[in-house]
């Protein structure tokens, strides 16, 4: 059941924006089937898919009910190498994952099932229990919120896109105009500590502001520790570490060049993917 834990785990982590929950579904889903013993079952592999996505959908909404207001980013997975069990082609890239968080579970699953693994509307609608015109009608929603806000993830290799270490060198030197000329006119820079780091500011934005903001914490957090540049769902990302401790991912959205989106992961129960 190995092949069945990597190709569901695309579908539930999507959805959720979580590791270990999608890990957790999709080993429940798979002792489910295994315990019960389901001979009946023709397409063994649709009707695991099926389980899963159903699943997520179902904790999707009981954690969008009990979260709590302030800034929740999802949990980054490293997409450079294919060496930790888990197909990342199918990871959605870290900026959509942001945007997906305005969608409702069933419209996000929709939004997944069609764009990311193109599923026609009638499978989709056989998938959620529903109807081809409302699997349409979710679609429609689920673009309507996030349309103008779709990011363009450039897949180029990391050190053809943009020259990252200056990203770092300029903060470095408290460089704040050649800061200024890496980022794009409407940057925003999202940062999420969890329950137990309090990060200094949630949500910035604004070329100067976020510049003041990337100096102050390097110099107050980030000085002396060592970084290295990876790719963390299909973007490029800074890893910051304290000893041999991961204490920071930064991930990067590009832009013509220049950085649009800068999410900061300092949560350490969402750095543990990493880690491996």
């Amino acid at each position: 059941m190995n092949n069945y834990q990597e190709k569901l785990f695309p579908y539930a982590y999507n959805i959720l924006g979580t590791v270990d929950n999608a890990k957790d579904i999709v080993q429940e889903v798979i002792y489910k089937h295994i315990a019960h013993n389901n001979k009946e079952v023709k397409n063994e592999t649709g009707y695991l898919v099926k389980s899963v996505i159903n699943a997520a959908i179902n904790l999707k909404k009981r954690n969008q009910k009990i979260r709590n207001t302030g800034m929740w980013l999802p949990e980054p997975i490293a997409t450079e190498t294919s060496d930790n069990g888990i197909d990342s082609k199918e990871i959605i890239s870290y900026s959509m994952l942001v945007l997906l968080e305005k969608l409702s579970a069933k419209e996000r699953a929709v939004f997944i099932l069609k764009n990311g693994f193109d599923y026609s509307h009638k499978e989709i609608s056989e998938v959620i229990d529903s109807t081809v015109e409302n699997s349409r009608k979710l679609l429609s929603r689920a673009k309507a919120k996030i349309v103008e806000h779709k990011p363009r993830v450039n897949k180029t290799p990391l050190q053809n896109i943009l020259p990252i270490e200056n990203y770092i060198q300029v903060i470095k030197n408290g460089d704040v105009t050649a800061l200024e000329m890496l980022l794009s006119k409407d940057i925003l820079l999202a940062a999420d500590g969890g329950r137990n780091i309090k990060v200094v500011r949630e949500l910035t934005t604004g070329i100067t502001a976020t510049s003041k903001l990337l100096i102050y914490v390097y110099r107050a957090f980030l000085t002396g520790l060592k970084f290295k540049i990876s790719s963390v769902n299909h973007q490029p990302a800074v890893l910051f570490y304290q000893k041999d401790s991961l204490y920071n991912c930064q991930v990067l959205e590009l832009e013509k060049m220049k950085i649009k989106s800068i999410y900061s992961i300092v949560d350490p129960k969402k750095l543990k993917s990493l880690c491996v």
